[in-house]
C-alpha cells in the first residue's frame, strides 16, 4: 500500500486563497492523503469554505481552535490529529504542483529519507509568477541548517513512522525553522533536497518575509528563545545567519525569465 500523507494547513482569514490551495491538493497525482484544515478563529468566510470541502471529501478534516492561538498551536493540533505515515505542510495561500507528493514520497522511500524538501517558485498575491526560482541545497546537516532556514515549509515532509510526531515550538513566528531543526537532529542524518520545483510560494505585501527587519528580529528569537542560547551566542549566530543569507542563500534565488 502507498503510505498515507497527512497535510497540515492552518487557516485564518484565508477566504481569498483557500479554494486555490485546496484545489492544488485535490489535483495531486498521489491520492493517499488526508488534509487537516485548522481554523484559528477566522472572522471571514474561511471556516464555511473549509466545512464545504470537509462535507464533500471524507479525507478533508476541519479542526477549530477555541481562541486565536497562532500558527504553531494550529500546526500542532493538526499534527496531533494526523494519521499519516508522512507529515507535510502547506499554508493556506501557497500551492503545490500536481506531482509534488508523488515525486517526493517516491524519493523518500527510495533513499530511506526521514526529512526532505524541494525547490519552489514565487508567485504574487494574484497567483502571477514573479519569475523567481528558489533552488535548494542537495542536503542539509543540522549544523548547516542552524545557520539559516533553507527549507521552504510548503515543501518539507518528514517520515513520522521513523521520527514520530515532531511538534512546532510555541513561537508566533519562525516555528517552522525550529520544527525542521528538531526533525533533522532526531533523524541523525542530513535532510535531502529535491532540485525539481514542486510548489509555489505566495509573496504578499503584508507577509513577514517582505519585511526584512522584522524577519531578523524573529530569527534572533529562534536562537534566544527557541534554542535557549545566551544573548552573546544568539548575537553571534545572527552574524553567521546574515553571512549565510548574503553569501549562500541569496544565490539560490534565480530568475526564470
Amino acid at each position: 500500500m502507498t503510505p498515507l500523507v497527512s497535510i497540515i494547513t492552518p487557516i485564518y482569514n484565508s477566504e481569498d486563497f483557500l479554494e486555490e490551495t485546496v484545489a492544488s491538493i485535490l489535483n495531486q497525482s498521489y491520492s493517499n492523503w488526508e488534509l487537516l484544515l485548522i481554523d484559528d478563529c477566522s472572522t471571514d468566510n474561511t471556516l464555511a469554505l473549509a466545512n464545504k470541502y470537509s462535507n464533500k471529501f471524507s479525507n478533508i478534516i476541519v479542526l477549530k481552535n477555541q481562541t486565536n492561538a497562532g500558527a504553531a498551536v494550529s500546526r500542532n493540533k493538526g499534527i496531533t490529529t494526523a494519521s499519516g505515515d508522512f507529515i507535510a505542510f502547506l499554508d493556506a495561500d501557497d500551492l503545490w504542483k500536481p506531482n509534488k507528493l508523488e515525486v517526493q514520497i517516491k524519493f523518500m522511500l527510495a533513499n530511506n529519507c526521514a526529512v526532505s524538501y524541494t525547490s519552489y517558485e514565487q508567485i504574487d498575491q494574484y497567483s502571477k509568477p514573479l519569475h523567481k526560482l528558489v533552488k535548494v541545497l542537495p542536503k542539509l546537516s543540522y549544523n548547516k541548517y542552524l545557520k539559516t532556514n533553507y527549507i521552504g515549509n510548503l515543501t518539507g515532509v518528514y517520515n513520522a513512522k521513523i521520527l514520530g510526531k515532531i511538534m512546532a515550538p510555541n513561537l508566533r513566528k519562525r516555528q517552522d525553522w525550529l520544527l525542521w531543526l528538531s526533525a533533522i537532529k532526531k533523524s541523525g542524518k542530513p535532510a535531502l533536497g529535491i532540485q525539481e520545483s514542486l510548489a509555489y510560494y505566495r509573496v504578499r505585501p503584508d507577509s513577514m518575509s517582505s519585511n526584512k527587519i522584522e524577519l531578523l528580529q524573529h530569527n534572533y528569537w529562534v536562537y534566544k528563545k527557541g534554542l535557549g542560547f545566551s544573548t552573546f551566542k544568539s548575537l553571534y549566530r545572527m552574524l553567521i545567519f546574515i553571512r549565510e543569507q548574503f553569501f549562500v542563500k541569496s544565490k539560490l534565488i534565480v530568475s526564470t525569465k
